[in-house]
């Protein structure tokens, strides 16, 4: 990584860009309508490195919790660390918002978001049978938490 990382709100101007990496991400991804919800109720946030865009990330904080509904690297700017940095800056934020535990879902065949969570300090909590649809039918859902601190 050569240039700096930084972050910054999404606004609805940056809807084509980000919905070009989900879709490039995910076989299921979020839709143009799901983001402008995101954007009236949660925190949306963009990665970049210099000036290319290359993740966005959603969380939700209600009172002290907070729930990771999107975290998404483009896949060709994957495998170097770029993911954790998006973590750690949506988890800075949710506390800088009061949250002191994270949940989030994810699907059980998604090993490298697995470990990535598990390297920050998330544990498992639970499972939620079927949960996703998948190309074979439906996939269940790993849940984890975390304790922010700050």
């Amino acid at each position: 990584m050569s240039d700096a990382i930084t972050f910054r709100r999404m606004t609805e101007a940056d809807l084509d860009a980000v919905l070009k990496i989900e879709y490039a991400a995910f076989s299921h991804p979020w839709t143009r309508g799901i983001f402008l919800d995101a954007l009236k109720s949660y925190e949306v946030w963009l990665m970049f490195e210099g000036a290319q865009q290359v993740g966005h990330g959603v969380i939700q904080v209600i009172i002290d919790e907070a729930h990771l509904l999107n975290i998404t690297v483009k896949p060709e700017s994957q495998g170097r660390g770029l993911g954790y940095r998006l973590l750690d800056h949506l988890m800075k934020r949710a506390f800088e918002l009061d949250a002191r535990e994270c949940f989030l879902e994810l699907r059980d065949s998604n090993r490298p978001a697995y470990r990535l969570y598990e390297q920050y300090g998330f544990n498992e909590i639970g499972r939620r049978r079927d949960y996703y649809p998948s190309a074979d039918g439906r996939e269940d859902a790993v849940v984890m938490a975390c304790t922010l601190l700050e």
